[in-house]
């Protein structure tokens, strides 16, 4: 009978602590969504902030990094896109400024199921007379108390490759110095094995897998993979899923949705 006690006791014990280690896990996981919102206007042209909110909620992701977001310029009606999504979604937001554009401004927005405990805009390098380009960046706490930082960027553009070249690098020299694990997520402009995204893989670990990397652009019929999730230190994540989300009205872009664990 004492034998069989303590048999129910350790068996009790036991599932106990594989609840706890359960939910200790499930608290240090975060999904991560890179969208790039084409400034509001949709595919359509018909500027329907409702439809990409939708992409995003139905995401249900805690961090999104979005891209070609703008600030109350003319073409976006003198909306500011980040405050609207963030109220659309029930998400904090803020947005970073790349440049003054058309009576307002454009640059990158982060939205995200946690408060800030601080954040960061930095612009990056680019050519005279190209696009200014910056990374916004936050630091939170989680569910589970561990404190992150989270990356939103978007990379020049252009054919030639100088300015990604050079923006991937400053990325690197300036984030290297994080304190907290890191994600960066954004719409990169380059393919895998490209010249920017070989740098940026010499420091951060990609989420996509090489054999399998998801198109992400043109959203109507994907044809190359340009938007990412990376993550630093390599060994303090672990990818769990990884998903493109196909809305051919919200965006020219799919949106990339990664759920990653703290390890």
């Amino acid at each position: 009978m004492f034998i069989q006690k303590k048999i129910l006791t350790f068996i009790c014990l036991f599932f106990v602590a594989s609840l706890v280690i359960g939910q200790n896990s499930k608290n240090k996981q975060v999904k991560v969504l890179s969208f790039n919102i084409l400034h509001g206007a949709t595919t359509k042209g018909d500027f329907n902030l409702d439809v990409i909110a939708k992409v995003i909620k139905d995401a249900d992701a805690d961090f999104v990094s979005l891209q070609e977001v703008d600030y109350k310029t003319n073409r976006a009606k003198k909306f500011d896109l980040a405050t609207e999504l963030g109220y659309r979604t029930k998400m904090a937001s803020i947005f970073g400024r790349a440049m003054y554009y058309d009576g307002g401004e454009y640059g990158e927005a982060v939205l995200s199921k946690y408060t800030f405990l601080n954040s960061k805009n930095v612009a990056l390098p680019y050519t005279k007379g190209n696009e200014p380009r910056a990374a916004l960046e936050v630091t939170t706490v989680l569910k589970s108390g561990d404190t992150i930082s989270f990356i939103g960027t978007h990379l020049d553009h252009l054919r030639t490759d100088t300015d990604r070249i050079s923006q991937a690098t400053t990325i690197n020299r300036i984030f290297s110095k994080n304190r907290y694990p890191t994600i960066l997520s954004g719409d990169l402009n380059d393919v895998p094995n490209s010249n920017a995204i070989s740098i940026l893989e010499s420091f951060w670990k990609a989420s996509y897998k090489k054999s399998n990397p998801r198109l992400t652009y043109p959203s109507e019929n994907p044809t190359i993979k340009i938007d990412y999730v990376m993550f630093y230190p390599h060994n303090k994540w672990k990818v769990i899923t990884r998903k493109t989300l196909w809305d051919t009205v919200a965006s020219d872009h799919c949106g990339y949705l990664v759920t990653l664990e703290l390890q």
